[in-house]
């Protein structure tokens, strides 16, 4: 219905446009207009669109709880005697026997005979509603094309009301940006200060067990938990290290390659393969990591370690030996290979908009290609770079499906590569999953992690943005 509703809208929308700029052109004959036909067309357009769109939203919202009051009021008895949630599935099974979809759940003889027939009054009462919605749609549609036409004139300043529409949409669009931001930091804070009333603040960031685990019986062992998240820290950390580590020479060598020295055809080709990359799922990525790349890194640090036992690094080759498949070197160097294009293609793109009058400029002072790179452009395209790497950042802190599968579910407080780790976002995934008390401290403590990532990343983006403002004046 609602995509009914919307095509109505901008065929009335549009039939306004042409009668308000036909109006227009016809009435600016005899005097010079302030603005022209097509913005008088744009006006008019406006106010048909909007109302009707306003009222399409109205009947949208409260067609639903309306149409479920009006159902209730004339269910049958056996349908009144459910309990609440019963009767919330009956009434769904509704909603799909109206649509001509199968029930979910089977029903006994009366609640059958009862769904009948109430999905058949639901089909009826969803086509009042629709003629309803149309009707209205209409008519505030025909009062607002009435103030409309009757307000086109030569000396209408459509195109300022015009761009002030324009101006309020795009202010309307940055402020639910703005509040979405608020509302997700509100929801971090409420969840986020429950769970630190359980567990002291300096307990979560400098301990380091991470155990969350909630007993059934409070005799059993670990029944209070262990909430110390430096090891999920130091996981995040040693995971982004090494990505970044692969990511960063290479997409940026990548960049001034293709912008500095390729041929058109070799751009042509190499720039659209890299960014393939960047389109593939980050779960395919995970397969490549737990089924091809943890193989082969276990199998050559197992051979290594097999030629070092019985010398003097003969504990280095046991362990060695033992590596499994599942570590942060696998996780983080897949990821940076995911990274590659997102760097490549920024740092690319960042190269391309210094002025060519900078290369001109060192070329025709003697400089070779080479300096002209390192010691004109890569200053110049300095803050770009350093946006996009901080882009490969927030995605490799944010990425969770490769290294829940390349490595591991292991809260360790360790730097080791070759260990396994998780990470802070792997974990929020694991205790929001499944059938969860909401109100328990394990459950919280995702809220905990997610506030202390927000305010991590916060603080790294206001630095980065700190250095490269400072670097930019020195520049300029």
């Amino acid at each position: 219905m609602i995509w009914l509703l919307i095509f109505l809208v901008i065929v009335l929308a549009l039939a306004a446009f042409v009668g308000g700029r036909a109006i227009a052109a016809r009435r600016a004959r005899d005097e010079k207009p302030h603005s022209r036909p097509e913005q008088h067309g744009f006006y008019a357009a406006i106010w048909v669109a909007g109302p009707a769109l306003a009222a399409v939203l109205i009947a949208s919202a409260i067609g639903a709880p309306v149409e479920r009051r009006l159902l209730e009021a004339g269910q049958p008895e056996a349908v009144s005697a459910l309990e609440d949630f019963r009767r919330d599935a009956f009434y769904a099974d509704v909603t799909r026997v109206a649509a001509g979809q199968a029930p979910v759940q089977p029903w006994e003889a009366p609640l059958a005979g009862a769904m009948t027939e109430q999905a058949q009054r639901a089909v009826q009462l969803d086509q009042v509603r629709v003629i309803g919605a149309v009707v209205l749609a209409l008519l505030a549609a025909a009062l607002g094309g009435l103030f409309a036409f009757s307000r086109i004139r030569p000396d209408l300043r459509a195109r300022n009301r015009v761009e002030g529409w324009v101006v309020a949409v795009l202010l309307a669009c940055s402020a639910v940006a703005v509040l979405t931001t608020v509302g997700i930091i509100a929801a971090l804070l409420v969840d986020a200060t429950r769970f630190f009333q359980a567990v002291p603040v300096a307990d979560f960031l400098f301990g380091t067990q991470w155990s969350p685990q909630t007993a059934i019986r409070a005799d059993q062992v670990g029944s209070t938990g262990a909430f110390g998240a430096l090891p999920l820290f130091a996981g995040t950390f040693l995971i982004m290290l090494i990505a970044m580590t692969v990511a960063a020479p290479v997409g940026l060598m990548s960049a001034i390659y293709l912008s500095e020295y390729a041929s058109p055809l070799t751009r042509a080709v190499v720039k659209p393969v890299l960014e393939i990359l960047a389109g593939v799922p980050t779960v395919v990525y995970g397969f490549f990591a737990a089924l091809t790349v943890g193989p082969a890194f276990r199998e050559g640090f197992n051979w290594i370690g097999a030629q070092l036992v019985g010398g003097p690094l003969d504990g280095l080759g046991e362990y060695l030996m033992l590596v499994q498949n599942q570590m942060a070197l696998v996780a983080g160097g897949v990821m940076g290979i995911m990274l590659i294009p997102f760097v490549s293609s920024l740092s690319d793109d960042i190269l391309n908009a210094v002025p060519q009058s900078l290369r001109d400029g060192s070329l025709a002072m003697g400089a070779t290609r080479s300096e002209t790179v390192g010691r004109v452009l890569m200053p110049a395209a300095l803050p770009g770079v350093a946006g996009a790497l901080l882009l490969a950042v927030s995605r490799a802190v944010g990425e969770t499906m490769i290294v829940t599968m390349a490595a591991g579910l292991a809260a360790r407080l360790t730097l080791n590569p070759l260990d396994t780790v998780t990470t802070v976002t792997v974990q929020i995934v694991t205790l929001l999953t499944g059938d969860q008390e909401f109100d328990s401290t394990k459950t919280l403590s995702a809220f905990g992690l997610g506030l202390t990532l927000f305010l991590a990343t916060l603080l790294l983006n206001v630095v980065a943005q700190r250095i490269v403002q400072t670097y930019r004046q020195q520049y300029d």
